[in-house]
């Protein structure tokens, strides 16, 4: 399957300070930034386009950044819309409030 997919991503890092949590939820977000995908950032989360693999892999380059960046343990709430005959896109969701 080729179609686009949205993978809606949180990250919550466990068992640290507030301020070294959002030094890696940078991190994780700078890692969909460099994947080259198209994405969006929200307060409580960071949507993804791509394809389905292509999201998955940008999802496992997001928790060894987020170990790099020095997490220890790392909760990921994801939410996950996927069509078997089109694509999907952010725009058609956001696109009437840019």
């Amino acid at each position: 399957m080729s179609q686009k997919v949205n993978l809606a991503i949180q990250v919550l890092p466990l068992g640290i300070a507030k301020k070294e949590a959002y030094k890696i939820i940078d991190e994780a977000i700078k890692c969909i930034k460099r994947s080259g995908h198209n994405y969006a950032v929200s307060a409580f989360e960071t949507t993804i386009e791509g394809t389905y693999d292509e999201v998955m892999e940008v999802l496992e380059d997001i928790q060894l950044a987020c170990k790099k960046a020095g997490a220890t343990e790392v909760l990921i709430n994801m939410k996950l819309q996927r069509s078997f005959v089109k694509d999907i896109f952010i725009s058609d969701k956001t696109g009437k409030y840019a």
